[in-house]
């Protein structure tokens, strides 16, 4: 007897670690992986930050990962994205998401029916994709790496397919329920056909029509779905094929061995047969078409940039690809034509159509040094502009990532969904051997025929595909609906989040007002001259990016005071900044930053006051610590703000504002707005605590910010929502993004979010409403009272039919309006 192999049975493991520096690095992630898991050899490597581990068994590589981060270092991650053919319900979706996460490696694994696409995240050059398409073959599916958006899915070509089996089958199933229903509506035509044909005749016409129909356009229900029954995971397929197969078997034993039936019991039902193949066919095509409408948004972002672009080289213009741009080419665009690529005008002028980023239909007015995105409309002006971002790197190109991001998650609603349809087709088979038993038993002679027919009845209404598509195809027409208003929901559970949200925070400045404040007043203190500390205050905010500073700017530059050149300058987040020109030291902030630097401001408070009662932000300026000048700058609110606040106390909603600004300046301010509660004197990074305060009470709160300093908010609240116009910083960190910026996309982004989750709600009910209703009646429970038992002709024209209404349910969403 030989001896075991003890490399037989040792598993090797590859992880890519992140940020190693040293050899010290080396020997911490060492210990913490030994530390987390039972490894017979660990070894770390720095030049090529790579951990190699020798284990008996499997390890676990998430634990592995854990342990690695609390060393202070990350392990490499990547995404992928897999097209899964073979799906056709639920339960398929469960058995799919089941052989990805088993790969040793994958982190996550979420299917998405709508878009038979899987997206899997896996620890780096821990597992390759040709191990993620193995498992799902040896699920009895078949994935293929994507390659294109899979909201673009072509609905023809994907509907071509069944359209052409369904001709084929109702061609050869009409005569079939013709001669059967002509019998039952017609009966003089029934004794015609039996005395000039026969019995016989018509059975064997009838059995090689259906014979054709169910091993030729019926023949996919069968190659899938018996493999999928003798591995233990019946499917959609599976039910069907064992239906039809049923009535088929019954028919052509009662056709050529008659005898062999009991007395009373030899009828035949190819005619339900062929017409349950036929109906699921013409399901699944109809299906088929109505998900590729639920990805127009994907396929219309798609088609917004053109094919070429107009590019100035060596001094003539060329037609390119593309692709082929590259960052700073100039780029000629002429009137009535679309945008390649971002970029920043250099020369001429044009009006700009806008309406797919913003949802705006007036075109925005651009010059010299404006902003222009791809996808965007020329009007009819014409312009130079250079490329800044190409490629991936687009706005446009992220607007069709973030809505693909959004229709593959998975609410939290989808929960109960997966628990159900992992037993749902099992139970199904359960119930059906149940009701033919029960009928055997307890039915009266002939009691086969009503128990064949209660059985396949059962399994043909069963519809598991419904309870699939009821979720992802409300995400995919709401966000992708939201998209074209200008809402984009970066991430899909936030859809429900936002739903859910009963108090919504906003930041102030840039969000509820223009973000452009203008300098209304200020006063001097005795012994300075006005025009002199206004030059300096101005010199010193010239170097800050805070909207106040540029508002002193603009009013310098307005009346041509030349601005002295300032050394030193710092700025501190919340209080203000400071810096030297020439020999004096100047100081521009908020009264806290006066005290502060203890500068007495007696002399100026009273002036302060009154520029904070009429609703301007008053702040002070210091020359070599003696208080110089109190200024007021005041910002106006944005037209739409007070409309959006009363749209939100409309939807039960309550909105608070969140405001550096001092308590009275902040109650002016929300009394105009109609907000009734505000939090004033909020330092940047204090804004994630009155976040919290607002959570206290168990409510899910919303914070809406466009700034750098928002950033933090906006990963803490339940829900962030990033005005658009704001920066990439506050847009990466939010979860809803409005692309105008227009506080009443907030309304809007509710309204949707309401709107879908409670399609999704609708689409839920009906999906089980309708299994719970009918397959009790399909068993025959109107039977022993009313004598009704129901065929399965219609059985599998209810089927048919509950996947259509969850799709057109969804399809609703298409026509949602904006709120405000």
């Amino acid at each position: 007897m030989s001896k075991k192999n003890p490399a037989a049975t040792q598993h090797k493991t590859s992880l890519v670690i992140e940020d190693m520096t040293c050899a010290s690095c080396v020997r911490r992630v060492e210990k913490a992986i030994r530390g987390a898991i039972q490894a017979e050899e660990v070894s770390v490597n720095l030049a090529t930050n790579r951990a190699d581990i020798v284990s008996a068994d499997k390890p676990d590589l998430a634990a592995v990962a854990a342990a690695v981060k609390r060393a202070g270092y990350g392990v490499g991650q990547d995404e992928i994205d897999l097209d899964i053919t073979g799906m056709t319900c639920a339960s398929c979706v469960r058995r799919v998401e089941k052989a990805l996460s088993a790969v040793e490696g994958v982190k996550e694994a979420v299917v998405n029916f709508a878009t038979s696409r899987a997206h899997v995240r896996f620890f780096r050059q821990a597992v390759t994709a040709r191990q993620l398409q193995d498992a799902v073959a040896k699920a009895g599916y078949e994935a293929h790496v994507a390659t294109k958006a899979g909201g673009s899915r072509d609905a023809a070509k994907e509907g071509a397919g069944p359209g052409r089996a369904l001709l084929v089958a109702a061609a050869l199933t009409l005569p079939v329920f013709l001669l059967e229903m002509g019998s039952h509506l017609a009966p003089p035509f029934h004794h015609w056909l039996l005395a000039h044909i026969g019995e016989q005749p018509l059975r064997i016409f009838s059995f090689v029509l259906t014979t054709v129909v169910l091993f030729g356009p019926g023949r996919r229900f069968f190659k899938t779905g018996i493999p999928a029954l003798l591995r233990g995971g019946p499917d959609m397929n599976s039910l069907v094929a064992v239906g039809a197969f049923a009535a088929w078997s019954y028919s052509t034993v009662a056709t050529f061995a008659g005898r062999l039936l009991p007395e009373g019991a030899n009828h035949v039902y190819f005619e339900a047969a062929a017409v349950i193949v036929t109906l699921i066919l013409l399901g699944r095509y109809l299906e088929a078409g109505a998900r590729g409408k639920t990805g127009e948004a994907i396929r219309a972002l798609a088609g917004l940039k053109p094919a070429s672009a107009r590019v100035v080289r060596a001094g003539t213009e060329a037609d390119i690809p593309v692709e082929d741009v590259a960052i700073g080419d100039i780029v000629a665009i002429r009137p009535g034509e679309k945008l390649p690529v971002d970029g920043v005008i250099v020369d001429g002028a044009s009006h700009i159509d806008e309406a797919m980023m913003t949802g705006e239909p007036m075109p925005v007015a651009k010059s010299a040094g404006g902003q222009v995105f791809a996808g965007t409309v020329n009007g009819s002006g014409a312009f130079h502009y250079r490329a800044e971002k190409i490629g991936a790197d687009t706005f446009l190109a992220r607007i069709q990532q973030m809505v693909e991001d959004a229709q593959n998650a998975r609410l939290p609603i989808q929960a109960l969904v997966d628990r159900v349809t992992e037993w749902f087709v099992p139970g199904v088979f359960a119930i059906a051997i149940v009701t033919f038993v029960l009928w055997m038993v307890f039915a009266p002679a002939p009691a086969l025929p009503h128990a064949l027919v209660a059985a396949v009845a059962v399994l043909i209404i069963a519809c598991p595909c419904a309870m699939g598509l009821a979720t992802p195809v409300s995400i995919m027409v709401g966000t992708g609906r939201a998209a074209r208003l200008g809402v984009l929901f970066r991430r899909g559970d936030a859809l429900q989040s936002l739903r859910d949200a009963a108090i919504i925070a906003f930041d102030k400045t840039g969000t509820l007002t223009q973000g452009r404040p203008e300098l209304n007043s200020f006063t001097v203190a005795e012994g300075f001259d006005r025009r002199k500390v206004l030059a300096l205050v101005a010199a010193v905010e010239s170097r800050s990016e805070h909207p106040i500073g540029a508002a002193l700017v603009k009013e310098a530059k307005t009346r041509n005071i030349p601005l002295p050149a300032v050394r030193k300058f710092t700025a501190r987040a919340g209080y203000g900044v400071s810096g030297i020109a020439g020999k004096q030291e100047i100081a521009v902030g908020a009264d806290r930053y006066m005290q502060a630097l203890e500068v007495d401001i007696s002399a100026l408070a009273d002036m302060a006051k009154t520029y904070a009662e009429q609703g301007a932000t008053p702040f002070y300026a210091a020359l070599d610590g003696k208080a110089a000048a109190a200024f007021g700058v005041a910002d106006p609110l944005k037209p739409q703000t007070r409309a959006t606040v009363q749209a939100l106390k409309d939807m039960g909603v309550e909105a608070v504002m969140i405001t550096g600004d001092n308590k009275l300046v902040a109650q002016v301010i929300a009394r105009e707005a109609g907000i009734a509660r505000n939090e004033a004197e909020v330092l940047p990074d204090g804004k994630v605590e009155a976040v919290r305060r607002l959570q206290q009470d168990g409510k899910r709160v919303a914070f809406v910010g466009d700034g750098i300093n928002d950033a933090p908010a906006l990963s803490a609240a339940d829900t962030g929502i990033a005005i658009g116009t704001g920066t990439d910083v506050a847009i990466e960190s939010a979860d809803v993004v409005l692309m105008s910026g227009d506080p009443a996309g907030v309304v809007n982004a509710v309204g949707i979010s309401r709107a879908t989750i409670r399609n999704i709600k609708q689409n839920l009910f009906w999906a089980f409403a309708y299994n719970i209703a009918l397959i009790p009646v399909a068993a025959g429970i109107l039977y022993p009272r009313w004598g009704v038992q129901l065929s399965p002709v219609l059985s599998a024209g209810a089927m048919a039919f509950s996947s259509i209404f969850v799709l057109a349910n969804a399809l609703r969403l298409r026509r949602f309006k904006l709120v405000l």
